[in-house]
């Protein structure tokens, strides 16, 4: 059993239960997917070029690393009501 999957007793049941881990699709990633998770994770939503800035990766490795976590499921992206040119990307785990 991993750290982040500890059984829990409830009042009304013996059984364990296992806690879910929302960085689970993520684990597999590379390491700059990673990097940026945890980076949107820190904040409500950032432009590629803002990641690229908090992260120190270059903005190809922010694309794809975006990529990744889009095709995951764990990231969302809209349009930025100040620059339409720009996306503005979420976490959503």
């Amino acid at each position: 059993m991993s750290v982040h999957e500890q059984p829990t007793q409830t009042e009304s049941s013996s059984e364990p239960t296992t806690h879910v881990d929302r960085w689970e699709p993520v684990r597999e990633l590379p390491p700059s997917a990673k990097l940026v998770a945890k980076v949107l994770d820190n904040h409500d939503r950032l432009t590629q070029s803002e990641l690229a800035d908090e992260t120190l990766l270059s903005t190809r490795t922010v694309r794809g690393a975006v990529s990744r976590l889009e095709d995951a499921g764990v990231v969302d992206s809209r349009v930025s009501f100040r620059d339409a040119r720009k996306q503005l990307y979420q976490l959503t785990i």
